[in-house]
């Protein structure tokens, strides 16, 4: 069976959709609510090198709501703050690293776009 590690929030939409979709796909998704369960900095540090301050969500609620010394933080000291910032789904299988559930997403794992 294939296999890949999700990481979001359980109620998100888009992580919903993502890990139903997969599931549906014949994929194993071991998924991680970041927020119930938070990250390590030894566990956010691989995500923060594959996708740089991309893992960071400028477009989300949690963003606006954040001042201006909140948002001069390094990527990792604001997802250890607010892990609901994370631009989600952050998807790991194998040596690939995807981020959100994109047509490029969905294609890389053999997912219908």
């Amino acid at each position: 069976m294939k296999k890949l590690q999700m990481f979001g929030l359980g109620h998100c939409s888009t992580c919903q959709k993502a890990r139903a979709d997969l599931e549906t796909e014949g994929w194993s998704v071991d998924f991680r609510d970041v927020k119930d369960a938070p990250l390590s900095k030894d566990e956010w540090q691989p995500m923060i090198a594959a996708f740089g301050d991309k893992l960071v969500n400028r477009a989300s609620l949690t963003w606006r709501g954040m001042s201006e010394d909140e948002r001069a933080q390094t990527p990792l000291a604001m997802l250890k703050a607010k892990p609901s910032l994370m631009k989600r789904p952050a998807i790991i299988q194998g040596d690939q690293h995807l981020l959100g559930w994109t047509a490029n997403v969905k294609r890389a794992l053999g997912v219908p776009a």
